[in-house]
């Protein structure tokens, strides 16, 4: 039970599928709850009159929207905003799987693309699995990294202006990722992160030799970075707001004060605190308060 409940509804992106009707009756199906408009038409606030049970608050919304593509979350009011991010890399805070791209340069996108697949769904184990696919890289150049990140990496939709957001109130940002730091060092510069980590490739005469230097940094070490760093800075996993999409994010979500499933594996999705299926990066933001005039543009 939340004594202090919060409800927020998310759409996607250009997609204005809210109005006060609906908001009304959801706040009805919560047996009465106050709207507040966090972006018109796109995201909103319900603060029932009671404390609710977060998944039969859930279900009497989701009976509201119907087939709508409308993300809700649950949340306590009190404490939902937070002091920092750790963030997944891949297909998270950017669209691809960068193992999945250097793979492609040596013509085997689609079979690494099938073990990552299972290995982000949780079906067979990570760390395994990553060597396997890192040994079929030996022989890449070291700087093809670069030439992946021009040619073909995108930032995630929303990525920018969650890490501004966040730091110009103070927010500490963090990416963590199971990927390699050849790419971390890149998107984390870029985004704005104030660190990051990931698993480091071996390399010799400026070429991968097909190995990953040990220990990888895996679901357990996500957890741990996650504790490390809350230490260091004085905080608790509470004040720590988390997103990924793969099943070696589910630990750091489930300590994180708020874990955030994006657009994740089936498996993750089912077991996260909150999942958002269709709205982008911004929704943890707004999961947090935030209204759309408080975002800062990167």
């Amino acid at each position: 039970m939340i004594e202090s409940p919060v409800i927020t509804l998310l759409c996607p992106p250009g997609e204005a599928l809210l109005d006060d009707a609906l908001l009304e009756r959801a706040g009805s199906a919560l047996g009465g709850a106050e709207a507040t408009w966090l972006d018109a038409g796109f995201a909103a606030d319900l603060v029932p009159a009671l404390p609710v049970e977060p998944a039969a608050a859930l279900a009497a919304v989701r009976g509201i929207l119907g087939s709508l593509p409308v993300d809700a979350a649950v949340q306590d009011a009190t404490l939902r905003r937070k002091k920092a991010l750790i963030a997944d890399m891949d297909s998270t805070m950017i669209d691809q799987e960068c193992i999945d791209e250097l793979a492609a340069e040596v013509g085997l996108k689609d079979k690494v693309a099938t073990i990552t697949a299972k290995a982000m769904n949780g079906e067979i184990e990570f760390e395994p699995a990553l060597r396997e696919r890192v040994a079929l890289l030996a022989g890449l150049p070291e700087t093809i990294a670069d030439d992946i990140i021009e040619r073909r990496i995108t930032l995630a939709s929303g990525g920018p202006a969650l890490i501004a957001t966040m730091k110009v109130h103070g927010g500490h940002c963090v990416l963590v990722s199971g990927g390699f730091t050849l790419f971390t060092r890149r998107i984390a510069a870029t985004l704005g992160f104030d660190e990051h980590h990931a698993n480091l490739l071996d390399v010799r005469d400026g070429k991968l030799t097909g190995k990953v230097i040990e220990p990888i940094l895996g679901k357990q070490a996500k957890v741990d970075a996650l504790e490390r760093i809350a230490a260091e800075r004085g905080l608790s996993a509470a004040d720590f707001i988390a997103v990924g999409d793969g099943a070696n994010d589910l630990g750091m979500l489930a300590i994180a004060g708020t874990g955030v499933a994006l657009h994740a594996k089936p498996t993750v999705a089912e077991q996260a605190k909150i999942r958002i299926d269709h709205g982008d990066l911004t929704a943890l933001l707004y999961l947090q308060g935030y209204r759309k005039e408080a975002f800062v543009s990167p």
